[in-house]
C-alpha cells in the first residue's frame, strides 16, 4: 500500500482542521450546556440539567419557540405547494414574460435580508398588512420561494420526458401521470427544499426583526437575550435545537433513501 504524499498529508490535515473550526464551537456549546456554574468558562464546575429545566420553565422562551416553530412551519407549507407549481410551470410551459416571472422568483435569494426586510415592511404598510407573526409567514414564504423553485427546477430537468408520455399513452391522466410518474421523480427534491425551508426559516433574524410584532420568535429573542451576554439557558436551547437538527437530519436521510 502506497504512503501518502506530504502534500496530501497536508490536505487532509487542512480539511480536519476546517472541520474542527466549524463543529469545535457546537461541541462546546452542548458541553457548556451542562455545566454546573453560570460562568461559560473552563474548568467546569460539574454537571447539571438544571439548565434544561430552566428553558422548561421559562414561558417567554417557549413562547419564542412556539412562535419559530409555527412561523417555519406555515411558511416551510406555503412556499412548497406554490413553489412546486411554479416550477412544474416553468419546467413544462412557455408563457410571455417567463424569464422576468423566474428572475423575480429567484431575486430575494441574491438579496441581503436586510433589503428584503426593509422593502417587506414598506410595502405591507401600504397595503395594510399590521406587523404580526402573519406577515413574517408571508415574508418567509415570498423569500424562500426561489429554495424551492430552483431545487425543484433542477429535479425536473433530469426527468425524462418521454416516462410521461408513455403514461399518457397507457391511458393516465394528467393527474395520474403527475402522482405516480413526476410527484415519485421529484419527491426527492420536494423533502430536500422543505427541510432546508424550514430551517432557514426557524433562525431568520432580519427579515422577523422588521415584519414581527408584539409576538417575537426564538432568534429574535436569543439576539436581545444576548445583549446582556451569553446565559447556560441559551446554551441549553442552542444544544436542543442541535439535536432536533441532527433528527432532521437523520430522518430526511431515512425518507429519502431509495426504496426497492
Amino acid at each position: 500500500m502506497k504512503s501518502l504524499l506530504w502534500w496530501q498529508k497536508g490536505m487532509i490535515g487542512f480539511v480536519f482542521g476546517v472541520l474542527m473550526f466549524l463543529y469545535l464551537p457546537i461541541v462546546m456549546l452542548v458541553l457548556f450546556s451542562f455545566n454546573d456554574s453560570s460562568v461559560t468558562s473552563f474548568p467546569l464546575a460539574g454537571f447539571t440539567w438544571r439548565w434544561y429545566q430552566a428553558v422548561l420553565a421559562n414561558e417567554q422562551m417557549l413562547r419564542a419557540l412556539g412562535n419559530s416553530l409555527i412561523v417555519a412551519s406555515a411558511a416551510t407549507a406555503i412556499t412548497l405547494s406554490l413553489g412546486t407549481l411554479a416550477a412544474l410551470a416553468l419546467d413544462r410551459y412557455d408563457f410571455p414574460g417567463k424569464g422576468l416571472f423566474q428572475n423575480a422568483i429567484l431575486l430575494p435569494l441574491s438579496l441581503p435580508g436586510l433589503v428584503t426586510g426593509i422593502a417587506m415592511l414598506n410595502f405591507y404598510k401600504q397595503i395594510g398588512i399590521p406587523q404580526s407573526l402573519t406577515a413574517v409567514v408571508i415574508g418567509h414564504a415570498t423569500a424562500l420561494l426561489g429554495v424551492v423553485v430552483s431545487q425543484v427546477m433542477a429535479r425536473l430537468a433530469k426527468l425524462d420526458a418521454r416516462q410521461a408520455e408513455a403514461s399518457a399513452d397507457l391511458g393516465a391522466g394528467p393527474f395520474e401521470t403527475f402522482r405516480r410518474v413526476t410527484l415519485p421523480a421529484i419527491r426527492p427534491a420536494i423533502l430536500g427544499a422543505g427541510l432546508l425551508s424550514f430551517t432557514l426559516s426557524f433562525d431568520e433574524i432580519p427579515v422577523t426583526y422588521f415584519l414581527t410584532g408584539r409576538e417575537i420568535t426564538l432568534p429574535i429573542y436569543i439576539y436581545s437575550t444576548l445583549r446582556r451576554g451569553i446565559t447556560p439557558e441559551i446554551n441549553a436551547i442552542g444544544a436542543l435545537i442541535v439535536a432536533a437538527s441532527i433528527g432532521l437530519i437523520i430522518l430526511s436521510v431515512g425518507l429519502l433513501r431509495d426504496r426497492k
